[in-house]
């Protein structure tokens, strides 16, 4: 017992801690528990919207469970336009992107943080004075750079910069890749590993925390991607989802778009469940990524 304080005296103090406690962790949850529902409401009200008849869309107060499901909405833009062929174009361009990106990135951050040669530093400043750059600045002369190879309207245009110019990538993975102890590289170099056995033997198989935090940003980037297949693609048999859906609202809208806003959220509601199915399986290595590059960073 504590010299001076009667046992009532430390009940009374325990209990009002536990009650303070409590307090603090009931307003906590009570403000997440909000702040979730409000950011919820544009996704359950394109879930409600997707499932009304047009009468029903425009009405106010809104009414959130239609009383009659509108199914057809999410089966008539299959037979209207070829979705099936932009969700296609849409998964060849992010996944081929993700992965080319996760390589080549991860292989120049190595250099930065472990090869060591002449003008690292200077180069690696350079690489990141590119990120104060805003894509609007070099959008016409890269155009005209594809133009004059006569690639405007393939993949090409929407894919090979992505390669080489993820400067942020390249920065975090550089960052987390100095936090592993470089004796695991002198114990190896001594057994006769090369720089590359290196990265694919001890650097890469430390990094996959840092690995599905940029998968899980490259991949909704590609996949959400609307200004650059804007630019470069004519055809549209090409488009991705974002552009099939701007084309599905324009050429299928009838003149009022609000006709066609059931069938148009039941498409937008769809193309992103690939993002949400990504997110959720590669959660653990997003979440432990960012808890990691923040402390170590």
């Amino acid at each position: 017992m504590i010299r001076g304080q009667s046992l009532p005296d430390i009940h009374r103090r325990g209990g009002r801690y536990r009650l303070e406690h409590f307090t603090g962790r009931f307003v906590l949850y009570v403000v997440i528990s909000v702040g979730a529902f409000v950011f919820s409401m544009p996704l359950l009200w394109m879930i409600s919207t997707s499932l009304k008849t047009p009468e029903l869309i425009n009405r106010i107060p809104i009414i959130w469970i239609p009383p009659e499901l509108r199914w057809a909405n999410y089966i008539d833009p299959w037979r209207e336009m070829p979705f099936l062929l932009f969700y296609w174009n849409t998964v060849f361009i992010t996944v081929t992107n993700t992965a080319i990106i996760l390589i080549t990135n991860s292989l120049v951050a190595f250099g930065f943080a472990r090869i060591p040669f002449k003008g690292r530093t200077i180069i690696f400043f350079v690489l990141l004075a590119t990120m104060m750059l805003p894509p609007q600045v070099t959008m016409i002369p890269t155009y005209l750079f594809w133009s004059r190879l006569r690639l405007v309207n393939t993949f090409w245009p929407i894919m090979a910069p992505e390669w080489l110019s993820a400067a942020y990538d390249v920065f975090l993975m550089r960052q987390f890749y100095m936090t592993i102890s470089t004796d695991l590289d002198e114990a190896a170099r001594i057994d006769g590993c090369s720089w590359f056995g290196i990265y694919r033997h001890i650097i890469l198989p430390l990094s996959k925390p840092v690995i599905g935090v940029l998968a899980i940003l490259n991949f909704s980037f590609n996949w959400n991607n609307f200004i650059t297949p804007l630019i470069y693609l004519n055809d549209s048999r090409l488009f991705p989802i974002a552009l099939g859906l701007r084309l599905f609202e324009t050429q299928m809208g009838g003149g009022d778009t609000y006709v066609r806003l059931g069938p148009l959220m039941a498409m937008t509601l769809v193309s992103i469940i690939p993002l949400m199915v990504a997110f959720f399986v590669a959660q653990r290595y997003f979440i432990q990524g960012i808890v990691i590059t923040g402390i170590k960073g």
